[in-house]
């Protein structure tokens, strides 16, 4: 009986390439709680928020990355992949399951805005699909990772079993290997922080002037109940998001500003 079982169908995408070290381990993991198929970048497209391509065409071609997983790289953005995976490649398919990652990188407090990682999961979430987002606080392309997989494990498990309230995807952030034995799981929230940035002003060898992004994090959250706190602190920190931006506790304030009563 248990053999005639639907498993999953679940989607693995990320920012940082189809040929980065984080998605191969993802996409491996995958395979043990059901059928995978992998969508990704072309190349790098870290930073890239939830930008989608509307101005150029998109290319799509099959690959042979993933050691037997249908593969497909794409020539867009990460929430370009999942689109072109919803619409097209699953046609009529709708995944059980989005994962993205496993990021280069940490993607805590302010760093959900810019993240194509959570971008990509975030997308799932708008069509109500469970999704998840999972990074590394470590940006070596040749990072150890091998201790986050007993935690890739035990999330995806859950929600695979309990679910996901509908819109909300989570994003996951794990402390990098140097660190001495993680201590947990901490579901937490965003720390209040952000990027202080400066742009380096340099000259190519032709003389021509260019900028490089540059800057620090700098965070002014003092409490311990939050993604930052959770990761220095040796946790691995999972916070819920969703795409609703509006300023709840404004609303009232505002309309008694405006209308003059109430």
């Amino acid at each position: 009986m248990q053999d005639n079982i639907k498993k999953p169908l679940i989607l693995v995408t990320n920012d940082d390439g189809i040929t980065s070290k984080g998605i191969q381990l993802l996409a491996e993991v995958m395979k043990e709680f059901g059928e995978v198929v992998v969508l990704a970048p072309e190349s790098p497209q870290s930073g890239m928020g939830h930008a989608v391509t509307v101005s150029k065409t998109l290319r799509l071609i099959e690959t042979r990355h993933f050691n037997g997983i249908p593969s497909y790289q794409c020539s867009g953005t990460p929430v370009d992949c999942v689109k072109l995976a919803k619409h097209h490649v699953l046609r009529d398919r709708k995944p059980d399951l989005v994962v993205s990652g496993v990021n280069h990188g940490a993607n805590t407090s302010i760093s959900v805005v810019y993240s194509g990682t959570i971008s990509a999961a975030l997308e799932a979430a708008i069509d109500d699909i469970p999704a998840i987002a999972f990074s590394l606080c470590d940006f070596s392309p040749d990072a150890d990772m091998m201790h986050v997989i007993p935690f890739i494990r035990e999330i995806t498990g859950n929600v695979i079993e309990k679910g996901i309230t509908p819109g909300v995807a989570l994003n996951v952030n794990f402390p990098a290997h140097e660190k001495e034995m993680i201590r947990g799981i901490k579901i937490c929230r965003q720390a209040h922080a952000r990027w202080h940035e400066t742009f380096d002003q340099r000259y190519d060898p032709s003389g021509r002037e260019y900028f490089w992004l540059a800057g620090d994090f700098v965070n002014m959250d003092k409490g311990e109940d939050h993604d930052v706190w959770a990761i220095e602190n040796n946790y691995v920190a999972v916070v819920p998001l969703h795409t609703d931006m509006t300023a709840h506790f404004l609303i009232d304030q505002l309309s008694r500003s405006f209308n003059g009563k109430k």
